[in-house]
């Protein structure tokens, strides 16, 4: 059963019918409709005359299925991987799910237009919230003076970020500061993983058939350590002056 938190239910936000969650996840409607019948996919709320009504949930499990199918893994595969996320994740956290995963493969941003970018995102674009959204690193003008690189895994998490009263300076300077750990764990782990081969055998398919098996874990350990050490910063920070 998909939670409030998932389907985003409850939180204001116009809820999505079928056609408007393809259009804005980049997929067809078929293929909402088979991920749903096998399960990868909540099933929708129910509104008037029992249309079904997704929301921000949705749309960011169905761009995590997408990344990991781009990953190579099976259907079955990809069950087993959303069956061990733990319930009642909210959009966020599958977004973060999926730009970890998508941190493993080479970029794959697609040249899009204005009209389509638009409509991708749901919602017309000033120009500040082009501004923004560039400096999330989610998009880039392609020169054209009317095209766009963009990265269309992590495009419906950027717009609900442009309502986040943030400066575009501390993003990139929140982006700055990501990056530089991230490397510097993907460093580390590189080195592991080098040094457990090289034990055994100096083999390079070894050492690549080892990096893919704990792809996964990794990920999974990532996710997890960075949502639990921003829950303690955040109640380090504010646990008292709420109590206060």
């Amino acid at each position: 059963m998909a939670t409030e938190a998932e389907t985003g239910t409850g939180t204001g936000e116009p809820a999505l019918t079928v056609d408007e969650l393809a259009a804005r996840a980049g997929v067809t409607v078929r293929t909402v409709r088979f991920y749903s019948s096998r399960g990868l996919l909540p099933p929708p709320e129910l509104g008037p005359r029992r249309v079904g009504r997704y929301g921000p949930g949705h749309l960011s499990r169905l761009a995590l299925i997408e990344e990991l199918q781009h990953q190579g893994l099976t259907l079955a595969a990809i069950e087993r991987y959303l069956n061990r996320l733990p319930e009642g994740l909210s959009a966020h956290d599958l977004a973060i799910h999926r730009a970890l995963v998508a941190s493993w493969m080479p970029d794959e941003a697609e040249d899009t237009s204005r009209e389509e970018l638009e409509r991708r995102a749901g919602r017309a674009l000033t120009e500040d919230d082009v501004d923004r959204l560039a400096a999330m690193n989610i998009l880039e003008p392609d020169g054209s003076g009317d095209g766009f690189r963009v990265d269309p895994g992590l495009l419906h998490l950027g717009v609900r970020l442009l309502d986040v009263p943030i400066a575009p300076e501390a993003i990139l300077a929140a982006r700055t500061v990501l990056l530089e750990h991230a490397r510097a764990a993907a460093r580390e782990l590189s080195r592991l993983f080098r040094d457990e081969v090289e034990t055994r055998t100096p083999d390079i398919a070894a050492m690549k058939s080892l990096s893919a098996h704990m792809q996964p874990l990794v990920i999974q350990a990532l996710v997890t350590a960075f949502q639990r050490s921003l829950n303690e910063e955040l109640r380090a920070a504010y646990g008292g002056a709420e109590r206060g």
